[in-house]
């Protein structure tokens, strides 16, 4: 009776310490399995300069989602879908830009809240964007004297 009982305690320790390594693994890993409190927009870029799946989105510094999709539309511009924290409400105004993090960090999409008090809804559209700078293209253009 008692050795059942000692095997019966242990197993549900091992069972309550694989679920709780299982949760911290999604949490760590940032991994979304319902994909709740979110909410959808694009942005049209002429160029993205690499920005890919799972770069950040952020609102002056703080992170509020990331990207999900990047497609070229028949205009030859690039389409990227972002996936916003439904608590960010973010205006009609807003401008998003393509950033590094520092001179040759990795690229993420920086959101300027505009002042309108019109908001962009799910599926909606960031009509205003700034396309990312290419370091080369500006080297090049200043070394051959056309800036």
């Amino acid at each position: 009776m008692k050795k059942e009982h000692l095997e019966i305690l242990v197993g549900v320790f091992v069972l309550i310490g694989i679920l709780s390594l299982g949760y911290l693994s999604f949490r760590l890993g940032k991994i979304d399995m319902f994909k709740t409190g979110y909410y959808t927009v694009y942005a049209e870029f002429d160029k993205v300069g690499g920005i890919k799946k799972g770069s950040v989105v952020e609102i002056a510094g703080v992170p509020v989602g990331s990207v999900e999709k990047v497609t070229l539309n028949n205009k030859y511009q690039a389409v990227v879908e972002l996936k916003i924290l439904s608590s960010i409400k973010l205006p009609d105004d807003s401008i998003a830009s393509i950033r590094t993090k520092g001179l040759i960090g990795e690229k993420y999409v920086q959101i300027t809240p505009g002042g309108s008090e019109q908001y962009i809804a799910q599926n909606g559209k960031i009509r205003e964007t700034e396309s990312s700078v290419d370091i080369e293209e500006v080297l090049s253009k200043y070394v051959f004297g056309k800036i």
